[in-house]
């Protein structure tokens, strides 16, 4: 039998140690270079002279830069990404501290040319060129301002998209609609970037959906009245949706993305560069850096709530005390941050009260599924004897069985936003961008949570339904896709482990089929590790090397399927000792994911959060 112990308690003292005065964990969400090359598109954009942070931001944005000249999203993104190249050669001109004529830029152009040229970026790059007077807007959205109108009851309106696609559709349909662009005298001429003379606009939507589209805005004129008057309540409509969402430091909804687009679409309708609610977005989008290896990282969001939820449960899992003072300024901290306010969840979702956590530290209006049971897993050993806690323990819970959508699954935001128009929107990465469907991961920590926490009864229809939704939901390898993670493991862990909290017994054949598939690409180094490729390819894709955090995973799925300690499980424990203090390209290699081929995560806490589960579940199960 291995020992875990001193694995264990390496990493308990390392989390201790990393805790922030106000009782969180403040580890860095790094998205890679594209929202450092955008905070430097803005403030040149707004002229605001920052010059210590634009400098120091391109000196992150070239540290990154590939030898061949490119930008990568992931260790084994071939050649690069040709977006991400586009972002960080735009913003390194703009920043005026790196000429055209440097050698590493002319490395970039020519990948950049060699894999399409501006033509061929994503539309969210395009609309960002578009807005800074690069590229030119299309004569025609893929979808009109006109749909603010739509009713609830439509198949297709705006609050059937997921709270992620509204908050960054609302200002891009402002932006369209005016077809905005704002260069300064500094602008740098990104014209050698097209592969042709005449901008081709592939970006315009096909001419049937065009058609679609013309009718449905006809079909809303005729019903509501004239158009040039529809138009201006629609923009209208649109400017309040992003105001009346704006949080407290300044953001709309506390993402960079969002509040990028916000402050444009907000110029577009004649605000000032000056006007306080730009600045303090401008403040807002300052206030998410972060520090990693010694360079400024512009985070995407505030992931302080996630940290903290995460590593409070898991030293309590671990074996330190509810009463450990770190534990208890972790809970505080929860506890100021659960949400009270009613947020646009409500619209789907109108019999719950506010309940829930939302990712970030200033979060207050959108909260999420995830979220919500990590941060109950964490007050959770708390709750006895204290009405406090109780009163918290009682609103979540009840907010989290409200949110379960009818087809027995649990969604990430919003219940019931299926929305089979998805499939048709010419928009490219539609179903993650504007989607928030029943996922694996989400049900499988929901049930893992409530058959571990609560004293739910197993045949409460909330396990019957989503434990029958994972199982006609697996994979024919055995697997589950996981939403928020890298990919088929993280889903594979989260359903094997909620099944079995459920009830389900370690001997079905979807367990049994799930703890096969993981044994079979196990690694011989003992590890595991699977490539962001897998979402992008939607099937699993090794990486042909082991991660810390894909090992525990697996492991801690094999832990919770197996009665004994099996040879696999054994050397997937001795990987993740072995490999506590190391440090190679496998320790930053993303394992978040938000947007197939555009959008990954690695979350710095990782390494230490599920190892430390992993070990302490061997430990309390295997001795």
């Amino acid at each position: 039998m291995t020992n875990t112990i001193q694995g264990i308690n390496q990493l308990i003292d390392k989390l201790k140690k990393e805790q922030s005065s106000d009782g969180s964990w403040k580890y860095p969400f790094d998205t890679g270079i594209s929202t450092d090359a955008y905070m430097i598109i803005l403030l040149r954009t707004l002229e605001i002279h920052d010059e210590k942070l634009i400098r120091r931001l391109a000196s992150r944005i070239l540290s990154k830069q590939e030898v061949n000249g490119a930008w990568k999203l992931f260790y084994d993104e071939r050649d690069g990404n040709a977006a991400a190249a586009l972002e960080a050669y735009y913003a390194l001109l703009y920043s005026g501290y790196v000429q055209k004529e440097d050698p590493r830029m002319t490395a970039a152009k020519r990948f950049i040319l060699e894999n399409g040229g501006m033509e061929n970026v994503n539309v969210f790059t395009k609309i960002m060129l578009s807005s800074t007077g690069q590229y030119k807007w299309p004569a025609s959205f893929p979808i009109p301002i006109e749909i603010m109108h739509l009713p609830l009851s439509f198949p297709f309106n705006f609050y059937q998209f997921s709270v992620y696609g509204r908050v960054n559709l609302a200002p891009i349909l402002i932006l369209a609609e005016n077809k905005f662009s704002l260069k300064t005298k500094n602008s740098p001429d990104l014209s050698d970037l097209r592969l042709t003379r005449a901008e081709k606009h592939d970006w315009e939507i096909q001419a049937e959906w065009r058609s679609l589209l013309s009718l449905i805005k006809e079909g809303i004129e005729d019903l509501l009245g004239l158009p040039e008057q529809l138009h201006a309540m629609a923009m209208d409509r649109a400017k309040k949706y992003m105001l009346e969402r704006i949080e407290a430091d300044g953001t709309f909804y506390s993402y960079f993305s969002s509040t990028f687009l916000m402050i444009f679409a907000l110029l577009s309708l004649d605000y000032s560069k000056n006007d306080p609610i730009i600045k303090n977005a401008v403040n807002g989008l300052k206030s998410l850096k972060t520090d990693i290896d010694g360079l400024p990282h512009m985070q995407y969001a505030d992931a302080s709530v996630w940290n903290t939820s995460l590593i409070n449960s898991t030293l309590q899992m671990a074996g330190v005390s509810p009463e450990d003072p770190v534990v208890q300024k972790a809970n505080n901290y929860l506890l100021k941050r659960q949400h009270d306010q009613f947020g646009d969840w409500v619209i789907h979702n109108p019999n719950s009260l506010p309940g829930g956590w939302g990712f970030s530290d200033v979060n207050t209006v959108n909260p999420d599924v995830d979220d919500t049971t990590a941060s109950l897993r964490s007050i959770a050993r708390s709750v006895r004897g204290s009405p406090i806690y109780q009163d918290a323990w009682d609103r979540g819970i009840s907010w989290l069985l409200s949110m379960q959508n009818d087809d027995g699954g649990w969604p990430s935001f919003e219940r019931n936003t299926q929305n089979p128009w998805l499939d048709f929107l010419p928009i490219e990465k539609g179903e993650y961008i504007f989607g928030d469907t029943t996922s694996a991961d989400l049900t499988g920590r929901t049930l893992e949570f409530l058959g571990n926490y609560t004293d739910l009864p197993k045949d409460h229809p909330a396990f019957k339904n989503a434990i029958t939704w994972l199982l006609k939901n697996q994979e024919h390898n055995g697997s589950w896709y996981g939403r928020w993670g890298v990919c088929y493991i993280y889903g594979a862990w989260a359903a094997v482990t909620g099944l079995i909290a459920a009830g389900l017994s370690a001997e079905h054949p979807s367990i049994q089929k799930a703890a096969d598939w993981l044994k079979r690409i196990q690694n011989r180094d003992g590890g595991w590790g699977e490539s962001c490729l897998s979402d992008s390819q939607k099937t699993y894709v090794p990486l042909n090397a082991s991660t810390i955090t894909d090992t525990s995973w697996a492991v801690d799925a094999l832990i919770s399927a197996e009665n004994k300690p099996t040879e696999a499980i054994q050397k997937g424990i001795h990987y993740l000792l072995n490999s506590l203090d190391k440090e190679d390209w496998t320790t930053a290699y993303p394992k978040g994911q938000a947007m197939a081929g555009s959008f990954y995560i690695h979350y710095h806490s990782y390494r230490y959060i599920f190892p430390l589960m992993a070990l302490s579940h061997y430990h309390q199960k295997f001795g």
